[in-house]
């Protein structure tokens, strides 16, 4: 098992924790990681682009101009991609983007992403994480006694709305728990904050 040093809120050393190599340890597997992440994004996408194509732009009707003469080429109809105010050649509707993937997968990728975090030492443990009110300035004392990285990403075993709106103005920082971390912010963020709640509770769910 990987040991970690877990700290407090002052950043000074409160212990070591044993991660299971189950989760924490196994060889990163860059196919999953990145299925998931591109999985993620698709998923993010509205899908509300659209244009008009060639038989719902207004106009048509007669010939433009005559079919000789003119020096002009030949046209039938105003609607025509290539004339000024035309359609559009295989124009873009509203669609949906999102896909599923295999539960195994999901799995995979998700304690890839941890173990590269602990391999990279980009993972911080802390004993706890509670303040007595919402206070922007105390989180970012706490993240500099930590010496968490400008993009951090805090995970609690369950939701503490004084740690949430203490971390929400804070640019580049941003609160998950548990069950609503995933791959994309994991690897997307420099430093990995854990409380060791968190901790027990990602192998619980994860193991």
């Amino acid at each position: 098992m990987a040991k970690v040093t877990m700290l407090n809120m002052a950043g000074a050393e409160a212990g070591v924790i044993e991660l299971k190599d189950e989760i924490f340890g196994i060889t990163p597997n860059e196919y999953a990681v990145h299925a998931v992440v591109k999985n993620y994004l698709a998923n993010q996408r509205q899908g509300t682009q659209s244009a008009k194509t060639r038989g719902e732009v207004r106009g048509g009707g007669r010939k433009p101009f005559r079919q000789k003469g003119t020096g002009r080429h030949r046209q039938g109809h105003s609607t025509d991609p290539s004339q000024i105010g035309g359609g559009i050649v295989f124009a873009p509707k509203p669609r949906d983007y999102r896909y599923t993937l295999p539960k195994k997968l999901r799995r995979l990728a998700m304690k890839s992403a941890l173990s590269s975090k602990v391999a990279e030492k980009e993972i911080i443990v802390l004993d706890e994480l509670k303040f007595e009110a919402p206070k922007t300035k105390e989180m970012i004392k706490v993240l500099e006694n930590v010496k968490a990285g400008k993009k951090a990403l805090i995970v609690m075993a369950e939701k503490d709305e004084t740690v949430v709106r203490s971390a929400a103005n804070i640019p580049g920082v941003r609160t998950a728990l548990v069950n609503t971390m995933n791959v994309y912010e994991i690897i997307n963020h420099e430093s990995f904050i854990v409380t060791q709640e968190a901790v027990k509770k990602i192998e619980e769910v994860y193991l």
